[in-house]
């Protein structure tokens, strides 16, 4: 029997529920994180650092040597270690030394080459959307790239992994909802949007505000408030002008339906990745969503709304090639979508969820931190994945 008092109502239960989870939460986050800390990325071997400036091992130890570029740290038996911004002060130094090569180790966008903006979207639960986006912008920082993650999940998932709780870290009107607000406590993109521990990554997290779009925007549209520039389907690829010339690659994280923000970011989009897991209830979930989304985005632009996407690939997740009714599944995708699915797929592993318990991705994680075999088989996968998507990305610049 519990001792606790009879509640009144459901709200009061339910608020119970609420309360004793944050306290939880921020307990575990306390011991994770302690006060004022911060989440930090950590350092690559001279091996991985060679890998991401695809240039030979031994010209990264002869530089080294060489007195050439930033001075790495060195560990007890010898070795260099590199943080990201060595690596990317190592891309500056090999740009201006090779300028043939300028674009292989400064990937940014070039002069006519335009933002790209990507949302990953699905209104079905556990489609992998927070664990693809994640994941593709800690994998394009990497490459180089300049890379704004924009979380539009009131729950917030993608900002916790990046270290910022979104009931203890994120503050009244810090979200992109200070952004595209119709009232006068809007405020500037750029001063919602913070730097993270990955050199050339930023963040504008969520929380649970950003259901005030969703209330908001019905009755700006009856005051007319939502019109002609400031549309609600607008708002967000307007806000991100203020910021354009600053990122190559906008990442959106959606939320799992089809409500306002989806559409303002399907609408920012130049490109959509739509996730899947390969089974027939998420696949007939996921028919749904599209019917619908078709439906929604023909009524945006009948209003006027010209929808131009570079591409549109449906990516499988969390895929068991083991598995033979998961394979039926994609073998019928395949026949149905065609080039529209994307030729990689993100395995089921165990060293996703295993890095998720931490909050780290499988590019923050140690490579000895779990099985070799495991840890090689889930960064194959994931890799190949991104690659595909970055050649999307560059296919939409007219790179090769």
């Amino acid at each position: 029997m519990s001792d606790q008092a009879p509640l009144s109502s459901p709200s009061e239960q339910v608020g119970q529920f609420a309360s004793l989870l944050s306290s939880q939460l921020s307990a575990l986050r306390e011991r994770m994180y302690p006060p004022h800390a911060q989440k930090s990325l950590r350092k690559f071997s001279a091996p991985e650092a060679a890998r991401l400036l695809s240039i030979a091992e031994s010209t990264i130890r002869q530089m080294s040597l060489d007195g050439e570029g930033p001075d790495p740290e060195r560990l007890s038996n010898g070795r260099r270690i590199y943080s990201l911004q060595e690596i990317n002060a190592l891309r500056e130094y090999l740009a201006h030394k090779r300028p043939n090569e300028h674009l292989k180790f400064l990937p940014n966008r070039q002069q006519g080459e335009g933002l790209q903006v990507l949302s990953v979207a699905n209104f079905k639960g556990g489609s992998a959307k927070t664990t693809t986006s994640v994941h593709l912008s800690h994998f394009l920082a990497l490459q180089g790239y300049r890379v704004l993650a924009i979380d539009l999940d009131p729950q917030a998932s993608m900002s916790a992994m990046f270290g910022a709780q979104p009931e203890l870290d994120v503050g009244p009107n810090e979200t992109l909802w200070a952004a595209i607000r119709y009232d006068e406590e809007q405020r500037p993109l750029r001063d919602v949007i913070r730097k993270t521990y990955f050199d050339g990554l930023d963040l504008v997290p969520g929380n649970l505000e950003l259901m005030e779009f969703e209330h908001a925007t019905p009755q700006a549209i009856v005051s007319g408030q939502s019109k002609g520039d400031g549309v609600f389907f607008r708002r967000i690829s307007a806000c991100l002008e203020q910021v354009s010339e600053e990122y190559d690659i906008v990442i959106f994280d959606t939320p799992p339906q089809l409500g306002y923000l989806t559409l303002g970011a399907l609408f920012a989009s130049t490109g959509l990745m739509i996730t899947v897991h390969p089974s027939m209830l998420d696949v007939a979930s996921m028919n749904q969503f599209l019917l619908m989304m078709s439906d929604i985005m023909n009524v945006i632009e009948e209003a006027g709304g010209s929808m131009d996407m570079n591409f549109m690939r449906f990516l499988i997740t969390r895929h068991n090639p083991n598995d033979a009714p998961q394979q039926q599944v994609v073998g019928l995708l395949r026949m149905l979508l065609g080039d529209a699915v994307l030729t990689n797929s993100v395995f089921e592993t165990t060293a996703v969820a295993n890095a998720g318990l931490d909050k780290r991705s499988l590019y923050e994680i140690e490579t000895n931190s779990m099985g070799r075999d495991t840890y090689r088989r889930a960064m194959e996968s994931m890799d190949s994945v991104n690659h595909e998507i970055l050649s999307l990305i560059q296919a939409s610049w007219g790179r090769s």
